[in-house]
């Protein structure tokens, strides 16, 4: 493709827009963050698909005025299909379909996980395969082995609540703002991390993984953070009863962010030993966390290598849907996601199992659907 491509987010709560260069080169990114969600403490899915739709237009036509082109100079359109919010996700799927069609260019759906796999590449010319990806969000965590672009082996996945969702609840418990995940960090900087002994649920499961004394199983890199959600807010609700709640919400935030911290970073630290790659990519809103990428970097030390966007690329963002649609065209391999869905793997990904080095053994497929063609 010799023209540039227009990137489309709208997933949750934020539209977004960006204009790429064929080469990758971000010409223009904006995003419309939604606000009104802030009095309820969490997205309101009606709310949010309504924003989208009256936002939508005057999104593109921005990224559009700072790229300095107009829609006719497009070459392609890329577009977040799924997982996410239903309506949300109807909104920019049904924009893109409609301006693909007028303007007579491809229309490449693209898988929101995958989006982020993407999203320090736009920064980092190093970010590129073999790395253990740790995919954190609001509505997902993942773990997954990618030994070159496209090649997706599973290893863990959260069983219960994600990573932002457990930050988001523990903000609104500490009656912090929303969204949860910087309210909650912004308070941690002045608590003590080790004045709460919350649990670190399903670290032990590695053990010795990374020392080699033992060896990864099937299941050992799953994490699971309601059981963390809920001591934090027992520990609340005593200290409320106490009047004390005011004097220990630092110490709370910081106990917290320290317990996820450890197990996000532990398993990722983990599945590198596993798999005989010491580079790991970090992405999605939690990858902000500047606690989660320290605790990283010094578990991988001078020998390894993170890789982890800007703020504004870490969260949701048209930019990283465009670089993944424009693998996904170069590449000449679609997605197979027609149509908006709520829920859905990435495409072609396959369940890890402990083997061969690199996680060659066990290549079972996932449920899902199939790569197929690029809609037009």
């Amino acid at each position: 493709m010799t023209r540039p491509i227009l990137g489309i987010e709208t997933t949750c709560d934020e539209t977004s827009a960006a204009v790429l260069d064929p080469d990758g080169a971000i010409r223009s990114l904006v995003v419309h963050s939604q606000d009104v969600h802030r009095i309820y403490g969490g997205v309101v899915p009606e709310l949010a698909a309504r924003d989208h739709l009256v936002r939508i237009e005057p999104v593109v036509a921005a990224a559009l005025g700072e790229a300095g082109i107009d829609r006719r100079d497009l070459g392609a359109i890329a577009v977040a299909a799924g997982p996410g919010l239903i309506g949300a996700l109807l909104v920019g799927v049904t924009w893109t379909r409609a301006s693909a069609l007028a303007l007579g260019i491809p229309m490449i759906p693209v898988h929101h996980m995958e989006g982020h796999v993407f999203g320090p590449v736009l920064e980092d010319s190093d970010a590129e395969p073999p790395f253990v990806a740790l995919l954190v969000s609001g509505g997902h965590t993942l773990l997954i082995w990618v030994p070159g672009w496209g090649s997706y082996h599973l290893m863990g996945e959260t069983r219960d609540d994600a990573a932002g969702e457990a930050f988001d609840k523990v903000g609104k418990l500490l009656g912090l703002p929303y969204p949860g995940g910087p309210a909650v960090s912004a308070a941690a900087v002045s608590g003590d991390p080790g004045r709460y002994a919350f649990p670190r649920p399903m670290l032990d499961r590695i053990a010795g993984v990374g020392d080699g004394s033992s060896a990864a199983a099937p299941g050992d890199f799953d994490f699971s953070f309601s059981g963390l959600k809920t001591a934090v807010a027992r520990t609340v609700m005593r200290l409320e009863q106490a009047g004390a709640i005011d004097a220990e919400r630092p110490h709370l935030a910081a106990s917290f962010q320290a317990a996820a911290v450890d197990v996000l970073a532990g398993k990722a630290l983990a599945a590198t030993a596993a798999v005989g790659c010491n580079r790991v990519l970090l992405g999605g809103g939690v990858a902000a966390n500047g606690a989660l990428r320290a605790r990283i970097r010094r578990g991988l030390g001078r020998r390894g290598r993170l890789f982890a966007g800007s703020p504004r690329l870490s969260m949701d963002n048209g930019a990283m849907i465009a670089r993944a649609g424009l693998f996904r065209l170069q590449a000449g391999v679609g997605t197979g996601l027609e149509e908006a869905t709520a829920r859905v793997r990435i495409p072609g990904m396959v369940r890890w199992r402990p083997g061969k080095r690199g996680g060659a053994a066990g290549r079972t497929p996932l449920p899902g659907i199939p790569p197929g063609r690029d809609s037009q």
